[in-house]
């Protein structure tokens, strides 16, 4: 039999790698493995208690709460999208989370911001501050490359943005000494 365990904080492809491990350290089958889920085969229903235990030594949640999974499975979609498919320019995310869900956009964003108190625009906007962030560290993309990258309509808009969010402009934020970046799971 199939059981689905939706785990919080499992945001990169390190988080996968650490939850398939210790699954399998509980003599667990892993059939399936992405980010925010794994699915497990077992004869029986698997010791949720012994999971969770190992799981939150390792920094991760594992959700029961059908809402609360939802919106998880919301803000794994969107970090997937925006850190790790590169390439992917003009995307509509109203209409790729009612595809991905099956479920319409409204009662989604609606959902999303009574459980994370942030709209899914806004949660959309961080990820793709601290994506801007990881390439100024870097020094990968002009400013151009990066706005056209991450789907903004300019380099001003960019600019805009990165400044309401962070409080500096990306320029400014290059010269820091510090860099003030968040984990992905952190960010709200």
């Amino acid at each position: 039999m199939e059981y689905h365990l939706y785990i919080k904080n499992m945001v990169c492809n390190r988080c996968i790698k650490v939850v398939r491990e210790e699954l399998e350290k509980l003599s667990m089958k892993v059939k399936d493995i992405q980010l925010g889920e794994a699915v497990i085969e077992a004869a029986e229903e698997p010791d949720m208690s012994k999971i969770k235990e190992v799981m939150e030594a390792n920094g991760f949640e594992v959700l029961e709460d059908k809402k609360v999974k939802l919106v998880e499975k919301i803000k794994t979609l969107l970090i997937e999208q925006i850190h790790h498919q590169e390439g992917k320019f003009g995307l509509n995310y109203s209409e790729f989370l009612s595809k991905e869900i099956g479920r319409d956009y409204h009662s989604l964003s609606q959902l999303f911001s009574s459980i994370e108190n942030l709209t899914i625009e806004k949660f959309i906007i961080l990820q793709k501050i601290e994506k801007v962030k990881e390439y100024l560290i870097y020094n990968e993309l002009t400013l151009s490359e990066l706005a056209y990258k991450l789907g903004y309509s300019s380099v001003a808009h960019l600019s805009n943005q990165f400044k309401q969010v962070t409080g500096f402009s990306p320029s400014e934020f290059k010269k820091l000494k510090t860099h003030q970046r968040k984990p992905l799971d952190g960010i709200n």
